[in-house]
């Protein structure tokens, strides 16, 4: 490889992480200047109670940003009071203004501490403030956590929503549903609206199987290997969320023609140390995880294990081969045992460097074990009525390991969304993928005669390496600016070689393919105050490719480039409907099993061989959807197109004696047009039921010119779902659901449905601490059958497999340790994002807007505490403000962008018709403070002691609502009372 393609990615890095700190100087400082990030208008103070006049004057000054601590948005018109520790008196006291800013001015030398509160938020003390002569502190960007209620205060019966719809994505949170328990990541995956599951884990998204998976945003070499492998290594009941991106934005790397499925597993936000521990054992199955947790003041430590060991797993298939032409007739039976064995070993470590700056580094292993011993018998006839019959005996194996290596930078700049991230991430698979097969022949008396025996070796390896560096920063009140670069530096080795004791095998050979992504992109995002956001970027990614195979030497693979625009528009109205609308380009690169040139004759009949010349597919994608939620009920409707070009394709061609070999070729053209409902609705707030259906129109060409090769075939596709779960009382419930999907359109034929369906009940014990559940899978029948038909101009096939997967399992989970959770950190973790590759079976970054969801209150313990140094802000909260959802409620039916007031004239969701009536975000518990919608108009100051008189506001924004004052406004307020543990609500 010359060095021009070595040298490439890095100057475009280099170049990017320049441009970022040259066009936004000063960055990385964030106190001196303006407050609030350029906000240049006069600071408005307003005295609060316990501020006396004669309090002595000094010259200090003391200054900073009040922000949400989960949605990073400014915390407008709190109370600040300023207490003299020697004699716990309040002597100052001021209010934040619109961009969050405040400011003590005339603070005389002492040593202080200031208290912060207002309604909806936990108070905070900050402690240790010393001033001197002159002394002007800057105490920068001040996180206000949300306030919650005790579990131990309030039973909540409501459910949260499993389905969450955001502007780009769906959301699944797998956590609420009890029947995963046991299952892997794939189990999960067939309850996803939108996401359809074979039988062998492979995923497609919308009737496509090009799409990506990730895990927590970042890639692993094994899903590059096979998708179908890597979800059988994730315990289900470690996932939190599975997010399905349908429309990325230029920030995502242009890889999944389908669109980007995203696993979120569940995260710690500890003091203290936990260790968890889950199993299960079943008639086809049994599992064994451990996963432990410590933190300790700014650093935290994680260290897990899971193991699943799948048995008792037989399958039997029948496959019929007629030839057209050559008049063939091959039969074949088989019957096989499997056995399986998956297991996931990961080690974390994050560190809290300062208040804004944060490192993380993890490493994970996974492994796959499986192994198949395989009896199968070929009856085959050729056109002159001979007849070669043969048995053979397969043993597969198919071992993989998985390293992942990542460590992550993440700085907080000045300005709210400010930021700054640094990736790199080093992965690597390793693979055998062996067979041995002994050859027997029948002889007179009906007794096997060995005649000898077959093999193929293959032990291949993916390597990658990723940095990554992204800078987003905000413009104005309602604009965001996102651009970044990144470098991908992969290699694929395969080596292989055979044996064959009954004829001449074929010759060793190897595939060796150096892959060099150089990728950089430019994001705006645009807000407008009536809720609609337009979200344009485009993505350039240069690609280059260096591969030799065995002694044909350099295969002289061009490099190639591609633009990849996106442009997002959504609009959200008053009573809760969201309509988005989407464009985006994506491209496919072949993943190894697409370039691997061994050929696979571990069934002679059937030959597999990978083709290292194919180049990336390219698809445009257009959607429009729409969401809304009345009450208890969440209705989506999304539509589709997709145009696909150079699609890699299946190319099957037979021998004479009827053997079929399939190659991949770059023939492909596809256009899909297609529907997706689905629907949620909650009844006494205990029993939710959901469903929907997909329906899809394919049209799929090969074009190819030699009519024994062409081949199209248009059709639709239909599957649908439904799922059901109840909570009962004392800590039992129910889980119920299914998911059957109809014929399949392929290019050369169809393949058959299929249904699943599950049931499952679980008992929490009385301490909280752990669960016993019961679960079952198609438990009405042993076996069902799946057929599938090819035809094509010069032979048909038939296949039948019958599938035994009638399963029953027992779960036991348990907890030790004491938990106390932490608030999050007001950013979330950055890692290395590669979506890349196509493989076999198979946001983030919106605008304001995104629907609410109905559901029950998130509840966490309240406890005061420093942020955890691993407590990463929610996905999302890097792109403009308002479309979290796990932003405090104060904001949920007023999306809008740090800084900006709220539209006084529009009505918040979240507030409720009747001035008397009980907030719709009310907690359950009446003693719990409420929380107010997001109405500028209303200031409402609350003192660090509820029973102190009301301070006198501002005059508010609109000048028609009164002031609220003291009974006798001559008098000199009372002094609050100072909490004496500032951990405890007020």
């Amino acid at each position: 490889m010359n060095m021009t393609r070595k040298v490439t990615p890095i100057i475009l890095m280099m170049l990017l992480s320049f441009a970022a700190s040259a066009q936004f100087p000063g960055g990385g400082g964030g106190f001196g200047g303006n407050r609030g990030g350029g906000n240049d208008r006069p600071q408005r103070q307003t005295v609060i109670p316990g501020t006396a006049e004669d309090t002595p004057k000094g010259n200090g000054k003391i200054k900073g940003i009040l922000i949400d601590s989960v949605s990073k948005k400014p915390v407008e018109f709190a109370a600040l009071s300023l207490v003299d520790i020697k004699t716990n008196n309040p002597i100052d006291g001021t209010t934040t203004d619109e961009k969050g800013a405040f400011e003590l001015t005339k603070v005389a030398s002492g040593t202080f501490k200031i208290l912060i509160s207002f309604i909806g938020y936990k108070t905070k003390t900050i402690n240790d403030i010393k001033i001197d002569r002159k002394t002007e502190l800057n105490l920068g960007n001040v996180s206000l956590g949300p306030d919650v209620v005790q579990l131990n205060e309030v039973e909540v019966v409501g459910m949260a929503q499993l389905i969450e719809e955001k502007v780009d994505r769906l959301v699944y949170n797998n956590e609420k549903d009890i029947t995963s328990k046991g299952g892997d990541a794939s189990d999960v995956m067939k309850k996803v609206p939108m996401l359809t599951v074979d039988l062998d884990g492979n995923v497609s998204l919308r009737g496509s199987s090009n799409v990506r998976v990730l895990i927590n945003n970042k890639p692993s070499t094994i899903i590059a290997t096979s998708v179908a492998d890597a979800l059988k290594q994730i315990p289900a009941d470690m996932i939190k969320s599975v997010e399905v991106i349908t429309s990325p934005s230029a920030k995502y790397d242009a890889e999944g023609s389908a669109g980007i499925i995203n696993i979120v597993t569940k995260k710690s936000t500890i003091q203290g140390g936990t260790l968890n521990l889950d199993t299960g054992i079943g008639n086809r199955g049994s599992n064994l995880g451990l996963r432990g947790n410590y933190r300790v003041g700014k650093m935290g430590f994680s260290l897990g294990g899971f193991g699943r060991f799948n048995y008792n797993m037989p399958g039997k298939s029948e496959n019929l081969q007629v030839g057209k032409i050559d008049k063939f007739s091959i039969r074949q039976m088989s019957e096989s045992d499997n056995k399986m064995a998956f297991g996931s070993y990961n080690f974390g470590w994050d560190y809290e460097i300062d208040s804004k700056t944060s490192l993380s580094a993890g490493v994970r292993y996974g492994m796959r074990n499986m192994r198949n011993q395989q009896d199968l018998s070929t009856f085959n006839t050729q056109s002159d009525g001979t007849t070669r019959n043969s048995f053979r005996d397969v043993n597969t194996k198919d071992l993989s390991g998985t390293w992942d290596v990542n460590v992550d930078y993440i700085k907080t700049l000045a300005k709210p969304q400010q930021e700054l991230s640094i990736s790199t991430q080093f992965s690597r698979n390793n693979r055998t993928n062996d067979f041995d097969a002994d050859i027997y022949s029948l002889n007179n008396s009906q007794l096997r005669e060995l005649l000898g025996s077959q093999g193929n070796n293959n032990a291949s390896h993916n390597q990658e390496s990723t940095i990554q560096v992204d800078y987003q920063t905000p413009v104005k009140d309602n604009q965001l600016i996102e651009f970044g670069g990144k470098g991908i530096f992969r290699q694929v080795v395969s080596n292989f070689d055979y044996y064959n004791t009954v004829d001449t095998p074929q010759a060793a050979s190897s595939l060796n393919y150096d892959q060099n992504v150089a990728a950089g992109y430019l994001s705006y995002t645009y807000t407008t105050k009536s809720k609609f956001t337009v979200k344009a970027g485009s993505r350039y990614e240069y690609t280059s490719i260096d591969a030799t195979q065995g002694e044909q030497g350099d295969l002289s693979i061009p490099a190639y480039s591609n633009l990849v625009p996106s442009l997002n528009l959504s609009q959200t109205f008053g009573k809760g409907q969201t309509v988005k609308l989407g464009y985006n380009r994506r491209l496919q690169r072949p993943g190894i099993q697409f370039l691997n040139p061994n050929e696979n004759a571990s069934n002679p009949q059937n030959i597999t061989v990978g083709n290292p010349q194919l180049r990336p597919e390219l698809t445009d994608q257009v959607e429009l959807g729409t969401s809304f939620f009345k009450n208890s009920l969440y209705v989506n409707v999304s539509t589709f197109a997709r145009f696909t070009n150079s699609s890699i394709e299946s190319i099957r061609t037979t021998s004479e004696t009827g053997v079929i070999t399939t190659t991949y070729g770059n023939i492909g053209s596809k256009k899909n047009y297609g529907v997706n409902v689905f629907g949620n609705m909650t009844f006494f707030k205990r029993w939710q039921v959901g469903g929907g259906f997909d329906a899809y129109y394919a049209d799929l060409t090969n074009n190819n010119p030699d009519p024994l090769l062409a081949a199209s075939n248009t059709g639709f596709v239909l599957s649908g779902r439904f799922r059901t779960s109840l909570n009962i009382k004392n800590g039992w419930g129910l889980q119920a659901g299914g998911f059957m999907r109809g014929r399949d359109v392929q290019l050369q034929g169809t393949q058959a449905g299929f249904r699943m369906y599950d049931l499952g009940i679980k008992k929490d014990f009385t301490n909280k601490r752990g669960s016993i559940g019961f679960g079952m899978e198609n438990f009405l029948a042993p076996s069902f059958k799946m057929k599938t038909q090819l035809e094509t101009p010069s032979f048909t096939q038939n296949n039948t497999n019958y599938l035994f997967n009638r399963g029953f399992r027992i779960n036991f989970s348990y907890r030790l340790g004491k938990m106390t959770f932490t608030e999050q950190k007001t950013r979330r973790r950055k890692s290395v994002n590669n979506d890349d590759q196509k493989s076999e079976g198979g946001g983030m970054d919106a605008g304001a807007g995104a629907g609410a969801v109905q559901g029950a209150p998130a509840v966490v313990v309240p406890t005061m505490r420093p942020a955890a140094p691993n407590a990463s802000r929610p996905e999302g909260a890097g792109r403009p403000a308002g479309i979290d959802s796990t932003a405090r409620p104060a904001r949920q039916g007023m999306p809008i962008q740090p800084g900006a007031r709220p539209d006084s004239t529009a009505r918040p969701m979240s507030a409720p018709a009747d001035s008397t009536a009980r907030p719709a975000a009310m907690p359950a518990d009446s003693m719990a403070r409420p929380v107010m919608p997001a109405d500028s108009t209303a200031r409402p100051v609350v003192p660090a002691d509820s029973t102190a008189k009301p301070a006198i506001p501002a005059t508010p924004a609109d000048s028609t609502v009164k002031p609220v004052f003291p009974a006798d406004s001559t008098a000199i307020p009372a002094k609050p009372a100072v909490p004496a543990d500032s951990t405890k609500r007020p």
